[in-house]
Formats: structure tokens, C-alpha cells, sequence
């Protein structure tokens, strides 16, 4: 448990989670609750307005989009302003999209209110990997990277479960409660995150200039995280939140309910083993997680299509959350590793990021031409597919992890 959480090392150096790390978790769990709530309505509420499946995905594409677009930037800003007043200028950003999500009248304002919140998302996300890069000792990177996505994901577990309870107040009523949980993530940083980027470790360097996009190229192990970050993306943060509810509703009663079982399911394999995965990932490296990761997620996306009763649905669930869950902080950590403890690494946690929402807005859109076309089997297996693809290029990427032994001079 002493290792789960952060009290020592490998190589001997202390991991105790600096303060700020602690505020970071508060407010991961503020944003990931609401968030929960959001997932399970958003593409029946879109629906709501007589368009399609493939219009109905768009809106979960949308979020996706301008968080690409804006990404280049808010690593610009993270690398320029320092990581607290990004962070906190994009959880308001993303609270006020919310509420006039909820607001909207047609479809249009929807999409494009919806959208909006993907600038303000992409920048406190950059800005929390980024402090989470800096502060996390390089022999206990993989442990904080999943220690934050537990804290992330317990949000994620509770969040959908209530959003379809309070869908039936109202498809409105969670995207109220979302700009409202984002409000208080807000409060929680503006009072108690202390601070910008650390320091080289000797504090007579001069900082070293940020590392560019392009030198990070240069390393396969980053290459590979951009490859399985961009299938992560399209399976679980698009087809999974714009099609698992859909295909909920036209094959189960009670739509809502086990769109909300199903995404909850996912939180749950997936914090059920994202601590130990981060640990494992430290000790034994990051390509043997990120390949084990990927080849669950990626089998049980495949068979979800399948699922003709609520168990099997929500067993498949689990088990490609637990992909998620061993992939998640192999892949970071991996970026961290090739970022470094003392230069910046804004536009490369972008780049990073951009993967993801690459796979994000696409994944919704043309999966929802081929369950338009071919239905939900032929859409769940194009996914699991992508995923298992991402598998190659870490079979030939180079561990970013090297494990730091004694020596006879001690160092």
C-alpha cells in the first residue's frame, strides 16, 4: 500500500505527493463527477431535437473539436503564464458552456454552445499534466499518474449512475449541476494551488528552454503514446459516450438508466486496477501495461456490439475499463518521461492531448455512419480494431522508463 500511494521508490527517492498534487485530485473529482452526469443525456438530448444518430454524435464531436483546435494554444499559454490561471480561466470557461448547454433551444445552439466548452477543457487539462510532470519524481511518475485518474474516475463512477436519475427531472437538469461542480473545482484551486511550474533541481540552473513537439518525435516511445492515445480517444472518450448510450436506448428499456449502468461500469473497471497499473508501470516499465491495455480494450469493444442482455453489457463494460485503466498511466508516464523533470513541455502535452481528441471527434462521426449503415456490431467492431492496431507501434517503441539502480560511488 506504501508503494500504491506514494511513500518511497524504486531507486530509493521520496514520493510524497506534494500539496498541490492533492488539489489537483480535489478538483479532478469536482470536474469528473459533472462530467459523469452530462454523458449518459447528452446524445439523447441532442436526439431530442428529431436529428440522427450520426447528428446526435456530432455533439460529442464537437467538444472534442474545439479542444483540437484550441490545443496548440493552451500549451502556448501553459508554457507562457504558469499553470494556476490557465487552469482555473478554463474550468470557468467550461462552467459557463455548460449552463447555456443546458439552456439551449435548438440543436445548433447545442452544438455550439457544447463546443465552446472544449476550449476551456483543453486548458485546464493541459495545465494539470503539466504540473502533474513537474512534480511527480521520475522513479514515482506512473503511481501519481494513477492515483489522479483514480480520483478522476471515482467522479466518473458516481457521475453517470446520478445522471440518469436526474434525467428524469429533466434532460436539462445535469448539465445545471455540471456548471455548478465546476464552480466549486474552481474555488478549490483558486484557494489552495499554489503555484506555477517547479524549478530545474538545482536552483542555480537556469530553466531550460520548453522541448519542442518535434524533439519529442524523435523518441518512439512518445510516437507510440501519440498512436494509442488517438485510439484511446475514438473508443473511450467518443464511441463510448456517444454510441454505448444509443445503443443502450434502442436495445434495452429503460434507456437512460443503463446508458448511465454501462458508463459507470467503465469507471469502475477502470479504477478498480488504474493504481496498480501506475505502480506496475513504474517497476516493470511502460510498454508491457500499454500493450496489455490495449489488447483488453480493445477485445472488449469489439464484443460490446454483441451484448444482448444487461449483464453482458455491463461485463464488457468492465473489461474494456480495465484496458483503459492498465493503458491510461503507462502512456502518460511515458510522455512525462520523455518531457522531463526540468524543462517545459506545454505544446507536448498538447500534441499529446490533440491525439486523443483527434480520435474523439472522429471516432463518434464515422462510427455513427456505420451503425447508420451496418449497425451497432460492425460500429463496436471497427473500434476494438483500431485499438488492437495501436498495439504495433509499442511493440517497436523504445522503453521511456529506465529504472535507476545504485552504484558502488552511490549515485
Amino acid at each position: 500500500m506504501r508503494r500504491l500511494f506514494g511513500r518511497g521508490t524504486d531507486d530509493g527517492t521520496s514520493s510524497r505527493l506534494p500539496a498541490d498534487i492533492w488539489v489537483l485530485v480535489a478538483a479532478a473529482f469536482a470536474v469528473a463527477l459533472g462530467y459523469g452526469l452530462v454523458a449518459p443525456v447528452l446524445p439523447q438530448f441532442a436526439q431530442s431535437f428529431d436529428v440522427s444518430v450520426t447528428a446526435a454524435s456530432v455533439v460529442v464531436s464537437a467538444f472534442a473539436f474545439f479542444r483540437l483546435v484550441f490545443a496548440p494554444a493552451g500549451g502556448f499559454l501553459v508554457d507562457r503564464l504558469g499553470e494556476r490561471w490557465v487552469y482555473m480561466t478554463g474550468l470557468v470557461i467550461v462552467s459557463v458552456s455548460t449552463l447555456a448547454t443546458g439552456l439551449a433551444q435548438s440543436y445548433w445552439q447545442l452544438l455550439v454552445f457544447r463546443g465552446l466548452g472544449g476550449l476551456g477543457s483543453t486548458m485546464f487539462t493541459i495545465s494539470a499534466m503539466a504540473l502533474l510532470t513537474r512534480l511527480a519524481p521520475p522513479g514515482a511518475r506512473g503511481r501519481i499518474m494513477g492515483f489522479y485518474a483514480t480520483a478522476f474516475l471515482i467522479g466518473n463512477i458516481g457521475g453517470p449512475v446520478l445522471g440518469g436519475l436526474l434525467a428524469e427531472f429533466g434532460m436539462r437538469v445535469p448539465f445545471f449541476v455540471y456548471s455548478a461542480s465546476l464552480l466549486v473545482a474552481t474555488a478549490v484551486v483558486a484557494v489552495f494551488l499554489r503555484g506555477g511550474r517547479r524549478r530545474a533541481p538545482d536552483d542555480e540552473t537556469p530553466e531550460k528552454e520548453p522541448l519542442r513537439v518535434g524533439e519529442a518525435l524523435h523518441h518512439s516511445g512518445y510516437v507510440a503514446a501519440l498512436a494509442s492515445s488517438f485510439a484511446n480517444g475514438w473508443a473511450s472518450f467518443g464511441v463510448r459516450v456517444a454510441i454505448v448510450p444509443l445503443f443502450a436506448a434502442a436495445n434495452f428499456d429503460a434507456g437512460p438508466g443503463v446508458a448511465g449502468t454501462a458508463l459507470a461500469s467503465f469507471a469502475v473497471g477502470t479504477a478498480s486496477v488504474v493504481s496498480a497499473a501506475g505502480w506496475l508501470s513504474d517497476r516493470y516499465g511502460r510498454r508491457p501495461l500499454a500493450i496489455g491495455g490495449l489488447l483488453v480494450s480493445g477485445s472488449a469493444t469489439a464484443l460490446l456490439g454483441w451484448c444482448d442482455t444487461v449483464p453482458l453489457l455491463v461485463a464488457a463494460s468492465v473489461a474494456a475499463g480495465v484496458g483503459a485503466g492498465v493503458l491510461n498511466p503507462a502512456q502518460q508516464a511515458a510522455v512525462a518521461d520523455v518531457i522531463g523533470p526540468d524543462r517545459a513541455g506545454g505544446k507536448v502535452l498538447a500534441s499529446f492531448q490533440m491525439a486523443s481528441d483527434s480520435g474523439a471527434i472522429l471516432g463518434p462521426v464515422l462510427v455513427g455512419v456505420v451503425v447508420d449503415r451496418f449497425g451497432y456490431t460492425a460500429g463496436f467492431s471497427v473500434s476494438g480494431g483500431l485499438l488492437l492496431a495501436a498495439v504495433v507501434p509499442w511493440l517497436v517503441a523504445r522503453e521511456t522508463h529506465v529504472r535507476r539502480t545504485p552504484t558502488t560511488t552511490g549515485e
